[in-house]
């Protein structure tokens, strides 16, 4: 930061303070944005994968049912915000909302390759740059995505970076 955030006139550096509390906003209310997200994606796989339209259910109480266990707050008694969720109906993304959380997932682990390297690290940067170059960058969608990420990682993807990036883990704080 010490080497852009500086005062546009003086020249003067970010004060601590100040940086604090952008680093503190970077989190903030993290845990909720996540567990939005991951309540649209339980939604859409449950009205694409499981619901019965023949059943008694009513997409709105499959909405309420995922809110249940996903939402801080339970949905006002007169939402229909699944009338407005255009993403899962109209969209294109049937049964696939959980694509944005997976895709940060799999975002957050390939940075930590690059955190776990050393990011001081010049030559160990370079070394993980050449092995994402020749794995994701080339292989692109020729195979399965996950096959592509175990040879990057040379494991499968982990949700821990994704956390901890949130700040959601213990070690983040």
């Amino acid at each position: 930061m010490d080497a852009f955030a500086r005062h546009y006139q003086t020249g003067e550096p970010l004060p601590p303070d100040v940086f604090a509390k952008i680093e503190a906003v970077r989190t903030f209310q993290a845990g909720g944005v996540m567990c939005r997200q991951l309540q649209f994606g339980a939604l859409d796989m449950e009205l694409h994968a499981r619901y019965d339209p023949d059943s008694d259910e009513t997409p709105l109480d499959v909405e309420r049912r995922i809110a249940d266990t996903y939402a801080i707050m339970p949905p006002l008694p007169e939402s229909r915000f699944l009338c407005a969720f255009s993403h899962i109906m109209a969209g294109g993304y049937a049964a696939g909302y959980y694509s944005y959380k997976w895709a940060e997932v799999m975002s957050a682990d390939a940075y930590g390759a690059f955190e776990e390297a050393g990011l001081d690290d010049p030559e160990a940067i370079a070394k993980v740059g050449r092995r994402f170059k020749d794995t994701v960058l080339a292989l692109g969608g020729s195979e399965h995505p996950t096959a592509v990420f175990k040879k990057f990682r040379g494991r499968e993807p982990s949700v821990d970076a994704l956390l901890r990036h949130a700040g959601l883990t213990q070690e983040a704080k």
